[in-house]
């Protein structure tokens, strides 16, 4: 079901609904600053698992916690004064940085290795709705194979020679434009829409885990910024 958002002046029944649904353990796609992204609750793991299994993907760096600010990020990574800055810096905005977890926080999303990609939005939608619901969203980038009927999408390039751990681009035509588009998506509770077309682009991912930033994919985000 789509439900259609003023994204600077956005109903607050609207965003009490999706709270409602997401807290409940449901799914709802929604614009950000690059591409659509579905999303459940950081707390609910009837959530985590149905957006795990609709996206089909095993590499969990295609997965974000989108944080209203950056004093979220200090429940679930560590963050000395450079990275906080560097963060500032680039936030709000599509980038995605990955971190090393505290202790409790793989174990609360299952994931496998302690370390989570974090990301600060700058789009009012989903800002308003972390919010709304008082913590953060996991999500992952909402692409056409997911839609019900889809063929399988072919294999992208792997990238540079010597980039074999980098994640490669999402191809474009992978990508939504309009919120409308993705109602095929099954599983899915809600769509909230502007009525306004999103880019097709993709996330900057910068890995922050080591002594050295490290390019992880290029996005919309510049880098070196």
């Amino acid at each position: 079901m789509v439900e259609y958002v003023v994204p600077g002046n956005i109903d607050d029944r609207i965003l009490e609904r999706g709270a409602r649904i997401l807290a409940d353990g449901g799914l709802l796609g929604l614009p950000t600053d690059t591409s659509w992204s579905l999303v459940c609750s950081f707390q609910s793991k009837e959530g985590i698992k149905r957006l795990r299994r609709l996206s089909g993907e095993r590499d969990e760096r295609h997965f974000t916690l989108l944080c209203a600010d950056i004093s979220q990020f200090g429940e679930f990574c560590g963050m000395d004064n450079s990275r906080f800055r560097i963060i500032k810096r680039l936030s709000p905005g599509p980038y995605v940085f990955i971190l090393r977890t505290l202790l409790g926080t793989e174990k609360a999303l299952g994931l496998r290795r302690r370390e989570i990609g974090i990301r600060i939005p700058g789009h009012p939608v989903p800002l308003n709705l972390i919010k709304t619901l008082g913590q953060p969203l996991y999500a992952i980038t909402a692409k056409r194979g997911m839609s019900a009927g889809a063929p399988t999408p072919e294999e992208p390039d792997a990238g540079e020679p010597g980039q074999e751990d980098a994640l490669p681009p999402i191809p474009e035509e992978e990508l939504f434009e309009g919120g409308w588009e993705m109602d095929d998506i099954p599983d899915l509770d809600l769509i909230l829409d502007p009525g306004e077309e999103q880019m097709r682009i993709f996330s900057t991912i910068l890995d922050l885990t080591g002594d050295e930033i490290r390019l992880v994919r290029q996005g919309a985000g510049v880098w070196p910024a």
